[in-house]
């Protein structure tokens, strides 16, 4: 069964073993796939990969033997349909905004979608009430209400509370070195930070030796150290999806070199969308059920932990300073966001926050009101090779 499938896998250099592939057949005639091609996904997904590094190379593979599936999603058929077509020009939609627009609360935008799926009968461009495209409508995409439910499409003003349309972050690839290497070198002053074995002196000490050589009137003289033992413990939060979509790159860059590095005695990632909760996913797809609890999260790795979060911290207000405020459909916090953010900062004494949003517009982009709340907990540095130099030295030197 799929025997073509195993070796499209093997084409995209996934090393999938015999055992895992009878695993897989095991585990389909037990029915554990689920009725959905999005069952099968998740099921083969954790079957036959066995790093996140490789989700890539899994899903371009998945999607080239499946492209001629579809998977049926709660949004209906005819709704999508609706939402492909043409579009208005810029300046005809900005004659429509209405600056007096009412501001909805998540839950009543949730209530809307609800009540028009089951009311809307045809397509609608334009307007302000029915599931669409252009307009003022806080349902659809491709239009210019400053807040709503994106369905599909891409957003404009990066505030869409609910995306309903759940789009697989592209994963981290340890295979591009695109931008790694300086990260690896920023990443290296950690060395610097890792405590003396009491060994004997076996490893080249590069800096005494050019010391000891110069002083030696440029006669070689080689100088040796006692080796460095790892020590640092790093803890690693990403934001992923939504308005990070476009930072990907950059925080690819930075995934990759911080698992080539050998400086670290023990690195552990995990992934939250827009703010923390009581879940923490352990793939940036941020799948349901992909988690582990927050709270056995801070019980079980001790306050010697660096932690970096990687995020642009903008938000709806209510994601960070309400419950309930879960962007997520059919996920409800019982505690804001913020009330997790504390209990790691209060947690782990050094601590700081990577924003690849530029410095420059912290203050006036939208989502300044939390970013500006965040910034007040975290020591906060632009995503850059001179932000992330100056974060090292704040994470590893803050008390």
């Amino acid at each position: 069964m799929f025997i073509e499938f195993f070796f499209l896998l093997r084409e995209y250099k996934l090393n999938v073993s015999i055992k895992e592939w009878l695993d897989l057949m095991e585990a389909l005639d037990k029915g554990l796939a689920g009725p959905s091609l999005l069952d099968f996904y998740h099921l083969c997904r954790s079957v036959l990969v066995k790093s996140e590094a490789d989700y890539d190379k899994f899903d371009l593979a998945f999607a080239e033997y499946f492209k001629d599936f579809s998977s049926p999603f709660e949004i209906p058929e005819e709704v999508w349909k609706w939402l492909n077509g043409g579009m208005k020009s810029k300046e005809e939609l900005y004659d429509k905004i209405d600056p007096n627009a009412p501001k909805y609360q998540l839950e009543e935008l949730k209530q809307m979608l609800e009540q028009r799926l089951k009311e809307q009968r045809s397509c609608h461009r334009g307007g302000n009430y029915w599931i669409g495209t252009e307009g003022i409508s806080v349902l659809g995409h491709g239009g210019f209400a400053e807040q709503g439910i994106r369905i599909g499409g891409e957003s404009r003003y990066r505030s869409a509370l609910q995306i309903a349309n759940e789009r697989a972050f592209r994963d981290f690839r340890q295979d591009n070195i695109i931008d790694t290497r300086q990260f690896q070198v920023a990443l290296r002053k950690l060395r610097h930070y890792s405590s003396t074995v009491d060994a004997p002196k076996t490893e080249l000490d590069i800096d005494g030796t050019i010391k000891e050589t110069t002083e030696n009137g440029g006669f070689l003289k080689l100088v040796f150290e006692k080796p460095r033992k790892n020590t640092v413990k790093l803890l690693l939060l990403f934001d992923s999806d939504g308005s990070m979509l476009r930072y990907s790159k950059l925080c690819s860059g930075l995934f990759q070199a911080v698992h080539k590095a050998n400086h670290f005695s023990d690195l552990k990632v995990y992934y939250f969308h827009n703010c923390i909760y009581e879940h923490l996913y352990t793939s940036p797809h941020c799948i349901r059920g992909e988690w582990e609890d927050t709270e056995k999260v801070l019980n079980t790795l001790g306050s010697e932990y660096r932690v970096i979060f990687i995020g642009d911290g903008a938000m709806a207000p209510t994601e960070l300073f309400k419950p309930g405020g879960n962007c997520r459909i059919g996920l409800y916090n019982e505690l804001p966001g913020i009330y997790w953010l504390q209990r790691i900062r209060d947690k782990y004494p050094h601590h700081i926050w990577l924003n690849p949003i530029e410095e420059s517009a912290w203050d006036h982009a939208y989502g300044h009101v939390t970013i500006n709340a965040i910034r007040e907990m975290f020591p906060m540095f632009e995503l850059s090779l001179d932000g992330l130099e100056k974060g090292i030295k704040k994470l590893l030197v803050n008390r």
